[in-house]
């Protein structure tokens, strides 16, 4: 089991260095900040003394070699344009961004669960039918479309809830739907195929033999067994939805680490894109290193293979 740990933990050292290279490239693609810091008559002298005061004048593999150094100490610099620790800046939207991916994750299970149970209970009927076409709705439609759809129905025609904010409970719907569709799909399906395996065991045959109540075996005896694959992948899908929240965090106006991040890249802001895909990036792979291990506790003989 050590050995296990060692080696995912190896691979997800190496995730995470190739994703701070790759961030750290592609940002800088997007252009010079200094253009967006001074104004268009600054003289060059200015613009000079600027991009050695932010160590853009060194070769880029020196940036990247200065900027993981820091990096190791928790320090990203400071923000181009909030002025202040990038890190801090992150921190301070995440918990906007956690409190979206824990609604769009319950929301996601709370359609999921039952769809998939009464897909398995009723396999082969219109229900079961029905619940696929409609869980597979989720991934046809991009999470920005399904906002958009959302803002146009609820907010602007039926004036239902708000089309944007952070702060009540409404403003929480629309994100949260947008949000959590699209994994519904992948849940079903898991919920869906667990519970057919459960309902063919013995020990489900028995309880009906017995003269268990039908609602008492499917709610409470297989589904219990049944959860257990959607529980350990539950961590995979909260760390997606913290990483890719940021095209409904700005359709929303969500003051989560997404919006704030896609805020940064429109203003060339280096150490805020840097700290934002970083910290993201860190928390996928925790989270996959977890639910990897979760495995192996689970089931002995996946360690053993491994």
């Amino acid at each position: 089991m050590l050995r296990l740990f060692g080696r995912r933990l190896l691979q997800g050292l190496f995730s995470i260095i190739g994703a701070s290279i790759i961030i750290f490239v592609i940002s800088r693609l997007s252009g010079d900040p200094i253009v967006m810091m001074l104004p268009n008559d600054a003289p060059l002298s200015a613009i000079e003394e600027m991009r050695r005061t932010l160590g853009l004048d060194r070769p880029l593999w020196a940036q990247y070699l200065i900027f993981i150094q820091h990096a190791l100490v928790g320090d990203f610099g400071n923000s181009y344009r909030w002025k202040m620790p990038a890190l801090q800046l992150i921190m301070d939207r995440l918990p906007a961004t956690i409190e979206l991916a824990v609604c769009g994750l319950l929301f996601s299970v709370a359609v999921a669960v039952p769809v998939g149970v009464m897909s398995a209970v009723n396999r082969g009927g219109w229900v079961d039918r029905v619940g696929r076409v409609f869980a597979m709705l989720g991934q046809a439609m991009p999470a920005f479309w399904v906002g958009l759809l959302l803002i146009l129905l609820f907010a602007i025609q039926l004036n239902w809830l708000p089309a944007f904010g952070y702060g009540s409970a409404s403003q929480f719907v629309l994100p949260a739907i947008s949000l959590g569709w699209y994994p519904v799909a992948a849940q079903t399906r898991i919920v869906r195929s667990a519970m057919l395996d459960v309902l063919d065991s013995d020990h489900i045959r028995l309880s009906r033999a017995l003269g268990t109540p039908e609602r008492l075996i499917v709610w409470k005896y297989a589904l219990r067994n049944a959860a257990i694959p959607l529980l350990t992948m539950l961590g995979v899908y909260f760390a997606a939805m913290l990483g890719g929240a940021f095209v409904v965090e700005t359709i929303f106006a969500w003051p989560g680490v997404g919006r704030t991040v896609v805020e940064a890249v429109f203003a060339r802001d280096f150490p805020v894109v840097q700290a934002g895909v970083m910290f993201t990036s860190i928390l996928f792979v925790a989270s996959n290193l977890l639910v990897d291990l979760s495995y192996g506790l689970v089931d002995p003989r996946i360690r053993d293979a491994r």
